[in-house]
């Protein structure tokens, strides 16, 4: 049970891939680079995509929307709605 033995292969193969069985010395660094590579990109996207979200109908008060964290638009009519209450509550 069990994959075998390595078979032979010819040693003049170059591939981008690595050819047949390889492991290269440095996998785990250029397996770091990219993660960083991906979390910056991805960083970038969620900020953009955050900065354009428009929404027609804000959240209801009090019901739970992770974007209510960092949606430009929603953080400044909450900041509005407080603002707002403040001032009704102490006139």
């Amino acid at each position: 049970m069990g994959a075998g033995p390595r078979v032979p292969y010819p040693k003049h193969v170059w591939s981008p891939a690595g050819g047949w069985y390889a492991q290269p010395s440095n996998w785990k660094a250029n397996t770091a680079f990219f993660g960083v590579v991906i979390f910056g990109i991805t960083a970038m996207v969620w900020k953009l995509s955050a900065e354009r979200e428009f929404r027609h109908k804000m959240p209801e008060q009090g019901r739970f929307y992770p974007s209510r964290y960092w949606t430009k638009q929603i953080v400044e009519h909450e900041k509005a709605e407080k603002e707002k209450a403040s001032k009704s509550g102490s006139s």
